[in-house]
């Protein structure tokens, strides 16, 4: 089961689903005058149509009615250092933009005014830098046709003065109108999908063919089950459709379902790992009581997670302040509730188990804590690797050179160890032609300290010799009496003529075989077979 990792998948995944393909462009704020974004070839991923990115600009005017410039580049991130040039080299920093001092300065011609400068050898570039200027009384849109897998950016600049701008940008590939960086997201989750419907499949044999001896844990495993392929179908469609149609109102309401959906598999794998601890259905056959407050704690998890899921959907970073701490402590607490109790369940189960030497079930419970814990060592090891990859976050080249594979690292993992979690405890609690017996039932308890060889050959020489020898019976050796201070000899008990004929009695005074009363008439050498056998052999009769 998911254990220590479910919240985090939930942090990311919402701020993942929200991406798009069209990001807002602006002069705002510095960092919105570029926009980049991941982009594949029509060879690199397949498509019906040529991959492009498109600049479209919002209608504006200067109150005196004069033109208004805006500078405009479109370029691969490996091509960066094409743009722009040095005044000298202990510069400060790079003069970007053609205006008539920089024509005066050699850096640009005249037919370049308000353009992005370009070194000289940037025609030699792998890959083609559009630099353009646009009339925003008349803005065209410049489009660029993106024929190589890269990293491309998108840069603007006011160029006249007080010229003020927004528009979007619009990175679109050959397959659709999902952003490039999340198209592996969907033959992932189709992947997903058919390995929980693989599950329940082997699952769902099983259970019907052991249909009358089901335990009550499983029937919450099946539902599980059934939940993990409906809510990974729902968001393999989501994915889909929001790459056939874009960011449209339906793909908005299939976001929220989808983040209540997943939200209640945090709840349900939680409510699941803690009863299944608590030993619900192998050692217990009801909580009690105690069910009522796990499902009270699942329900405030889910509802603490809804709320998380609608507040990531609709406060953006810049805009948090401290009321989403509001948010946010609800549903640590409940989580670290879950935790707690869980690991406390777990060993109490097991610590109960072992003291009743019930071993089969002890073994069912230390397989679930291995899983556990290889799990958690899984989580920390892949975050400890991962660290001194994300330690350098704060490059320029970090997301140019890691945008295809960064849904997985934060997505695509946690979903596979969650899913290999799902599969082990389905497989140890499966149904079984013998589950009510083995449930209901206890293991007699083999105690090998309470019995051994040894012990039992000297208990045979302790009654040895406590026990009169032939000559001691007689008067010792040689006829002579026993000495002061050994053991009397212990007289036999007188045997009743019933238990003499017929019956041996335990020490107890209980009957453990009868054989009749006829079974003393003959001995072994006088039966009526025997003597018949005896007259044929020696032809005399007795």
């Amino acid at each position: 089961m998911r254990v220590l990792y479910l919240e985090l998948l939930a942090i990311t995944f919402f701020g993942a689903l929200v991406a798009t393909n069209e990001l807002g462009i602006n002069n705002a704020k510095d960092h919105n005058r570029q926009q980049c974004s991941g982009m594949y070839s029509k060879k690199g991923w397949g498509g019906d149509t040529d991959p492009f990115i498109k600049t479209t600009l919002e209608k504006a005017s200067a109150p005196d009615d004069k033109d208004v410039f805006v500078s405009l580049v479109v370029f691969e991130f490996r091509d960066e250092d094409l743009i722009g040039v040095w005044p000298s080299p202990d510069a400060p920093e790079k003069e970007y933009i053609c205006t008539q001092a920089n024509i005066d300065k050699k850096y640009c011609n005249s037919t370049e005014l308000g353009h992005f400068i370009l070194s000289p050898n940037a025609s030699d570039s792998r890959n083609q830098i559009l630099s353009t200027k646009i009339n925003l009384k008349d803005p065209e849109a410049p489009k660029y046709d993106v024929q190589k897998t890269g990293y491309y950016c998108v840069g603007s600049s006011p160029f006249s003065d007080g010229a003020q701008y927004k528009g979007k940008v619009e990175f679109r590939n050959a397959y659709g109108r999902l952003p490039a960086a999340q198209i592996a997201k969907l033959p992932f989750y189709a992947g997903i999908t058919i390995a929980y419907a693989v599950i329940g499949i082997f699952w769902g044999f099983l259970y019907v063919q052991n249909r009358h001896d089901i335990l009550p844990v499983q029937n919450y495993i099946t539902a599980i089950i059934i939940f993990l392929i409906v809510e990974q179908l729902m968001t393999w469609g989501f994915y889909d459709y929001q790459n056939n149609h874009g960011s449209n109102a339906l793909a908005k309401v299939l976001l929220i379902i989808v983040s209540i959906l997943n939200a209640g598999r945090n709840s349900f794998s939680f409510f699941l790992l803690l009863i299944v601890c608590m030993g619900y259905g192998v050692v217990k056959p009801s909580l009690g009581k105690t069910m009522v407050y796990v499902r009270f704690l699942a329900i405030a998890h889910f509802v603490f997670g809804v709320i998380y899921a609608v507040a990531s959907l609709s406060i953006t970073p810049d805009n948090a302040g401290p009321l989403v701490l509001f948010v946010i402590l609800p549903l640590a607490g409940t989580l670290t509730a879950f935790y707690v109790w869980t690991l406390n369940s777990l060993n109490y189960t097991m610590k109960d188990l072992l003291e009743r030497k019930q071993s089969v079930k002890a073994m069912m419970y230390k397989k679930l804590w291995w899983c556990i814990l290889a799990s958690i060592v899984v989580i920390f090891g892949f975050f400890f690797l991962n660290s001194f990859t994300f330690a350098e976050r704060s490059a320029p080249d970090f997301v140019p050179l890691h945008w295809k594979t960064r849904w997985f690292i934060l997505d695509g993992w946690l979903n596979l160890v969650y899913m290999v979690d799902i599969a082990y405890v389905a497989y140890l609690w499966r149904p079984t032609a013998n589950n009510r017996r083995f449930a209901m039932s206890d293991e007699i308890a083999q105690d090998d300290e309470g019995f051994d060889m040894g012990s039992f050959g000297g208990s045979l020489d302790e009654e040895d010799a406590r026990s009169p020898t032939r000559d001691e019976m007689n008067g010792g050796v040689g006829g002579e009496s026993r000495n002061k201070g050994e053991l009397s000899p212990v007289p036999p008990k007188p045997v009743s003529e019933g238990g003499a004929r017929g019956q041996r009695t335990s020490l107890d005074g209980e009957t453990i075989f009868a054989v009749g009363e006829d079974g003393d008439r003959w001995s072994d050498d006088e039966s009526p077979r025997n003597s018949g056998e005896k007259q044929k052999l020696t032809g005399k009769s007795d």
